[in-house]
């Protein structure tokens, strides 16, 4: 079983769907009770950062996943999910995240979101489908066309500490990282379950990646 953390933060209906369909079975979960004997544990989310630190924390879901990661256990991260992993957040902060990947979260800022020359300038948030880049493959990569295209809402992009930590890129005023990997952990800032064949690629090898630990998902 997959378990998908609900801490009050996302439409997780969608993502268990798009797990289910690429074969899983894929609870939805609220404790770390229910997820400890999980094969896979996916952290969704979308809204605010802090807000969201404050719920896993109440829920007992924040050490229960940083000691995940610890163990190095299939982990996928998704928007939010991908944000919060890292050491703090700028969004009405700066707020501290789980701290599992050193570096920060910031806003898109700069000349090229700003008004110029009668030019509106790029739009934040950054919203729609974007090409994507791998630069770091990884087992969740595999089989990803040149040029595949994923769907993104949000305003803040991580900015690691370590580059090694970035798995793919993506473009919008500047190069930034739309997905982070490392062992068994996978975390990205699109939304594979709203990235038609590119996503369920991504989700059914992260169910491999989870079976090639030798249990039935």
């Amino acid at each position: 079983m997959i378990a998908i953390l609900d801490y009050g933060m996302g439409n997780l209906r969608s993502v268990q769907k798009a797990l289910e369909r690429v074969g899983a079975q894929a609870d939805i979960v609220t404790s770390p009770n229910q997820a400890r004997e999980a094969a896979g544990l996916v952290l969704p989310g979308v809204g605010a950062f802090g807000q969201a630190m404050e719920r896993l924390r109440e829920a007992g879901l924040d050490s229960f996943v940083r000691s995940w990661i610890g163990d190095d256990r299939p982990f996928l991260g998704i928007c939010l999910g991908l944000q919060l992993l890292f050491s703090e957040s700028d969004e009405f902060g700066p707020v501290q995240g789980l701290a599992t990947v050193p570096g920060k979260v910031m806003r898109f800022s700069g000349p090229a979101y700003e008004p110029h020359d009668g030019e509106p300038g790029l739009k934040v948030p950054h919203m729609g489908w974007n090409c994507i880049k791998v630069v770091n493959p990884h087992p969740v990569t595999t089989g990803l066309p040149e040029n595949a295209m994923t769907y993104f809402v949000h305003s803040y992009h991580c900015v690691p500490q370590d580059a090694q930590w970035t798995a793919i890129t993506c473009e919008h005023g500047r190069e930034f990282t739309a997905a982070i990997a490392r062992g068994n952990l996978f975390a990205c800032q699109f939304h594979p379950e709203k990235s038609g064949e590119v996503g369920l690629l991504m989700l059914r090898n992260f169910v491999e990646l989870v079976r090639a630990k030798g249990v039935t998902v």
